[in-house]
């Protein structure tokens, strides 16, 4: 028997003891999506890092898993359950972009223009609005100091905190907890040496993601985020949201729908007058494939 029949008979007998998934993006916000309504699954700590390693493993900045929804309460009509795992193989509330994904590929599998998607940041409303263009509300933003949550009372639309040229953040809750630094450049600021310290942070119990955002003009902004247990990715749904709200917030800007131009590209805002947000902005199919066993 030859190298090369041998190789693909290995190959063939491997492929069908792994775990199905879908590797997708949004804005080069790169995520591992498994479907676990009929086969339920979760990662553990270091098979979540191992699978999000871009040597070791697929490479993700999330791992996503679709569940059977509660339906209960407001979740009753709620297509499926999203639960989603960061880098570091911490759970974490919510994440705009991997929500688009997920409501792209349910609304391809329903047939269907608009679902509704159950996660621990509340029940999200998902609509198509063009190919491989999907938009989602994002829920109500909090800046109460309870709901970020800080450890102490304090303003947040001007939170006394100060790291190097960071200054002055506005802190936010969307589901997760986010501060938002207004610069002159976002390319002058080392933000991968600066938000590991500000996340550690005792002002933050439960860490907070990272944003610093330049105004380009009334309806435009420039953003970069260090997310927790991430690090620095192309691309934050809920930090886009965020960013325009405190901008709202600090009266930055009148405007109620913003572009904001991410390192993966745009995504589009609008903060509706409840103080709830709709993010709107593409998809991309990757590859699928097979996880492998952890072990």
């Amino acid at each position: 028997m030859s190298i090369e029949r041998s190789s693909r008979g290995e190959w063939g007998e491997m492929l069908p003891f792994g775990r199905p998934f879908l590797k997708m993006h949004g804005l080069r916000n790169h995520f591992i999506i498994v479907d676990g309504r009929d086969e339920p699954w979760q990662p553990g700590t270091e098979e979540a890092v191992r699978l999000c390693d871009q040597q070791a493993g697929v490479g993700a900045d999330q791992i996503v898993v679709v569940e059977k929804p509660s339906a209960t309460g407001k979740a009753r009509d709620a297509l499926a359950f999203v639960r989603f795992w960061n880098v570091d193989g911490r759970e974490v509330e919510a994440c705009g972009n991997a929500t688009r994904c997920v409501a792209w590929l349910l609304l391809e599998e329903q047939a269907a223009d608009h679902l509704s998607l159950e996660t621990r940041a509340g029940v999200l409303q998902c609509r198509r609005i063009g190919p491989q263009q999907v938009s989602t509300g994002m829920g109500r933003i909090s800046m109460d100091w309870r709901d970020i949550p800080l450890s102490a009372e304090r303003d947040t639309c001007h939170l006394d905190l100060q790291y190097g040229p960071l200054q002055d953040p506005v802190a936010l809750n969307i589901g997760n907890p986010h501060l938002v630094f207004f610069v002159d450049s976002v390319d002058n600021v080392d933000l991968e040496t600066l938000a590991p310290r500000i996340q550690n942070d005792p002002l933050f119990p439960q860490s907070v993601n990272v944003g610093i955002a330049e105004m380009l003009s009334d309806a435009r902004m420039r953003l970069k985020v260090y997310e927790r247990g991430a690090g620095l990715t192309m691309a934050c749904g809920s930090g886009a949201c965020v960013a325009v709200f405190a901008a709202l917030a600090r009266g930055l800007t009148e405007c109620r729908r913003m572009t904001v131009t991410l390192p993966g590209g745009d995504l589009e805002i609008e903060i509706l007058a409840d103080g709830s947000a709709v993010m709107a902005g593409p998809v991309a199919f990757s590859f699928s494939g097979y996880l492998p066993w952890f072990g």
